[in-house]
């Protein structure tokens, strides 16, 4: 899809410099990866400790 951004010139330089990325476009889209990714981890934190602890959970029979 095609779109017209007004985005920080400088944002974008430092981005494709430290990322090694050959295009704006590969900077702006693995940018927009990382942002979802770290989005939906903060979703899964937020439930730590929400969920009840199974009683009968053997962690070190997992080990063998």
């Amino acid at each position: 899809m095609a779109t017209n951004l007004a985005l920080d010139n400088q944002l974008l330089e430092d981005a494709l410099n430290i990322g090694g990325f050959k295009s704006k476009k590969d900077t702006v889209n693995q940018a927009l990866k990382e942002f979802i990714q770290r989005r939906k981890q903060k979703e899964v934190i937020s439930l730590f400790g929400s969920f009840p602890a199974d009683p009968d959970y053997d962690y070190k029979a997992g080990r063998k």
